[in-house]
């Protein structure tokens, strides 16, 4: 049984309020008393109760994680790199509690758990949630999705990004290409979908003509999507995302095809497995972990400093090309 205050005072002979004052008032006398008392409950292998004194200091040193889903269309590896990036900046100072907005039951968040809030939104539908976060008074940072609220936002130009992909597939003699979306509510396939558009009407050629399937962003649905595409004559797929890439490479091989001699093959997000495995994949290099760290870090200042830096910061996305697509030009 953990040692308490009471234990301390009642072998120092002392009261409560005395150990408490001895043990948690800085400004306290340094007289042959105290340092008694702080003998006996060091000798006593008395642990001060962290929840306590950061109710006292009215912080609670907990930071909410909240992305719009949990298990129905987040990736584990962008959850993976979201949550080891928030945990780098923050260290052990904070704790960090992942939530999902889809479980979220409005009027229920409570502005005493949380210093502060990032929000990792993809759907419109987390604007509610926001703006309660906002009329509780939380400090929120939003990251990979840019809201129109008076908040820090931490995003990328999805739309550029896999415009550039689009560009390298159409530059290396590609046109017979076919498409593997996400989920279509989500502000990223949105995004992803204009930029790939873009790229087609930029080389006077016809979006209606690319053949699109959906997937979820997961591999099991990139396979399936790539099974239908297939059916098709087509020399390259545009993926989403690399997860859902590495499942098209699936049902490419199972046609007895192979990347990128018979199907060029571009992804998305750069996940750790896209350059490592045999097949090393073009991708685009969305970094989630980058994102997360820097959204971390403009929450930190608010609740550190007292910096309020409302700005919407763009990141890089970059073209990683690797072996995955094959030059019909040459």
């Amino acid at each position: 049984m953990a040692v308490t205050i009471k234990d301390v005072a009642k072998q120092a002979g002392v009261s409560y309020s005395t150990v408490s004052r001895a043990l948690n008032d800085p400004k306290a006398d340094k007289s042959d008393k105290k340092r008694r008392i702080l003998k006996i409950a060091q000798d006593m292998g008395y642990v001060p109760n962290q929840a306590a004194i950061n109710l006292k200091m009215s912080r609670s040193y907990v930071i909410g994680l909240y992305f719009s889903t949990i298990s129905k269309m987040t990736s584990p590896f962008v959850l993976h790199d979201v949550l080891t990036g928030v945990y780098s900046v923050v260290g052990s100072k904070y704790n960090v509690v992942v939530k999902g907005i889809d479980m979220y039951e409005p009027g229920t968040l409570n502005p005493t758990y949380f210093d502060g809030i990032i929000v990792l939104s993809q759907r419109n539908e987390d604007l509610e949630f926001m703006e309660e976060v906002l009329n509780k008074g939380i400090p929120m940072v939003a990251i990979c999705r840019a809201v129109f609220l008076d908040v820090p936002n931490v995003t990328t130009d999805e739309a550029k990004a896999m415009e550039k992909a689009m560009d390298y597939l159409i530059e290396n003699g590609h046109r017979k290409i076919g498409i593997i979306e996400g989920n279509s509510n989500l502000d990223s396939t949105r995004l992803r979908h204009r930029g790939w558009r873009a790229s087609m009407e930029k080389h006077g050629l016809d979006p209606e003509s690319i053949p699109v399937e959906h997937g979820t962003y997961r591999y099991a649905s990139g396979y399936q999507a790539a099974k239908r595409l297939l059916e098709q004559d087509l020399t390259a797929i545009l993926s989403f995302n690399d997860e859902m890439a590495f499942g098209a490479r699936e049902a490419i091989v199972e046609m007895g095809l192979k990347v990128p001699d018979d199907i060029s093959l571009v992804g998305f997000d750069n996940w750790d497995l896209s350059g490592y495995a045999s097949m090393k994949l073009t991708t685009v290099e969305r970094n989630m972990g980058e994102i997360a760290k820097e959204g971390t870090r403009v929450l930190l200042r608010r609740l550190e400093e007292g910096i309020i830096d409302n700005r919407r910061i763009y990141l890089d996305n970059k073209l990683i090309i690797r072996e995955s697509v094959r030059n019909l030009n040459e």
